[in-house]
């Protein structure tokens, strides 16, 4: 019987959570989904010196806005617990020990300082950063150089890191699902601190035991982990045995202007990286998300996942059920995906268009309201949406595309008609407003046809009346078709406003 598919996404709570992470949450999210499996949240605060506080709390909420809920985490539960790694902590140092007990790592006591020295004498042109590896090992002071009794002593006495011993001249490899084959040479892999001294797992021995425990199946994480893939394996082959190791898939880099797109790019280019808004507790310093910005979460799981992967077709409007459908890991890019801040610009303009005004209409009277609008009539608020969401590309834009929809105009853009201004035009306005008074059909249609027909009458082309219109109705050369906004004022407000503006018009 075929194991259920379990897939993990593992975040350290150490600030914002960047777009490639959310990217790792989303192909995790969809395989799951796709095979009836579980998608499990982890929390890996192992690093307790690089804890932030709210950034556990933030990197759930970025994943409720986006849609992508897990099914295990600490805020869900699960039957797999505790989801946080610090939680956890006598469980690793038990397989730290049997590590050891079985020849594949070793206690290590040296201070930081004899670490510096070690450095520092082996410190060549060629070798500018000497590493803790197979070469080095005999010369330091640890369990492999020292006798029992010694060792005993100093377990018992002073702190000790334990580390992996890596083999020499050995090959290890797995098939990644992404990139097929990968070969590693355990010669040029140093041993890696696998507890350290305050009793913490480090990410290598907590990633695997976690794991382990937890049933993962399959994980997929980023490319930069490649590196550490063989101490992984030699873990895994060592604690569990390697049919017990998940597939894996390493995801390829997100590509900013120089390289792979790093927190700070946002700022320095202007376009955000993380999913929303990040305020740093230490420093107060906000970074902007995507969702403040006024991208639509469909819209930015859409793009996420075209950073890397197709489906093979001309199609680049998904919505999350069609992703669930159609994604394949294999189809995934081995090659780094360039971040365009103007396509993601573009995919959230389609899908303002593509779906209903009701869908995002909170998130932009939340915007209204904090420029000191405030909207009485979601009815109509949800109509004017609808009229103008074809001009928007980020949620904001609907403040310049609508705000005249509920206020009148405070002045008037004369200039732009001033020098055809005359006693005919001014006559027209008026029999047209005594007109629409007694109108029974109130429509976009109905209205045009009965101005094109007083303007036949009046002897005056209907277009050169057409931007007076306009202007009385938004106060500028602005908005969509001018019929279509007098549909949305109503009958009253659109008399209102031409009698209004008509005595505005008297000083020119």
């Amino acid at each position: 019987m075929e194991k259920k598919v379990r897939v993990r996404f593992a975040p350290s709570p150490t600030g914002g959570l960047h777009l490639g992470g959310v990217r790792t949450v989303l192909y995790n999210y969809l395989f799951a989904r796709q095979n009836n499996g579980d998608f499990i949240v982890r929390i890996e605060d192992t690093d307790q010196s690089r804890f932030v506080a709210g950034a556990e709390e933030y990197i759930l909420d970025t994943l409720a806005w986006c849609g992508l809920e897990p099914d295990e985490s600490i805020k869900h539960g699960g039957g797999f617990g505790p989801y946080r790694q610090s939680e956890r902590k006598e469980t690793y140092k038990k397989y730290a020990d049997a590590l050891v007990q079985k020849g594949y790592a070793y206690y290590a006591f040296d201070t930081p300082e004899e670490l510096d020295a070690m450095r520092s004498r082996l410190r060549t042109d060629e070798n500018a950063s000497p590493q803790y590896d197979h070469s080095v090992r005999m010369q330091m002071r640890n369990s492999l150089t020292l006798d029992k009794q010694e060792t005993e002593r100093l377990l018992s006495t002073i702190p000790y890191v334990v580390r992996i011993k890596m083999p020499e001249g050995e090959t290890v490899s797995f098939t990644d699902m992404i990139r097929g084959e990968v070969i590693f040479d355990t010669a040029v892999v140093d041993d890696k601190v696998l507890l350290k001294a305050d009793g913490m797992p480090t990410y290598h021995l907590a990633v695997v035991v976690d794991d382990y425990l937890m049933q993962i199946t399959h994980a997929f994480r980023g490319e930069e982990w490649l590196p550490s893939a063989p101490v992984h394996i030699l873990l895994w082959k060592y604690l569990f045995g390697l049919e017990a190791m998940p597939q894996w898939a390493h995801l390829p880099l997100i590509l900013g202007p120089n390289g792979k797109l790093s927190k700070r790019d946002g700022a320095k280019y202007g376009f955000p990286v993380f999913a929303m808004n990040w305020k740093d507790p230490r420093t107060d310093e906000v970074t902007e998300g995507f969702k403040e910005r006024g991208f639509l979460p469909e819209a930015f799981i859409n793009m996420l996942a075209m950073l890397g992967w197709n489906d093979g077709t001309e199609q680049e409007l998904f919505s999350l059920e069609e992703l669930v459908q159609k994604f394949s890991i294999e189809k995934v890019h081995k090659g780094g995906a360039k971040f365009d801040f103007e396509k993601a610009k573009w995919f959230n303009h389609e899908w303002i268009k593509k779906l209903p005004a009701s869908n995002y209409k909170e998130a932009v009277k939340s915007i209204f309201e904090s420029r000191g609008l405030s909207i009485q009539d979601d009815t109509y608020f949800a109509k004017v949406l609808e009229l103008v969401k074809d001009r928007c590309t980020l949620l904001p834009d609907f403040w310049e595309h609508s705000f005249f929809f509920f206020r009148q105009p405070r002045e008037y853009n004369t200039d732009a008609i001033k020098i055809k201004w005359n006693i005919d035009k001014k006559t027209f306005f008026e029999s047209f407003t005594k007109a629409m008074a007694s109108i029974n059909s109130w429509s976009a249609a109905s209205l045009e046809a009965l101005f094109q027909q007083l303007a036949t009458q009046a002897e005056i082309k209907a277009g050169e009346l057409q931007l007076p219109l306009r202007i009385m109705l938004v106060g500028g050369k602005f908005g969509p078709p001018v019929f279509h906004i007098a549909e949305v004022l109503g009958k009253e407000e659109t008399i209102d406003r031409i009698e209004d503006a008509l005595l505005a018009f008297e000083s020119m």
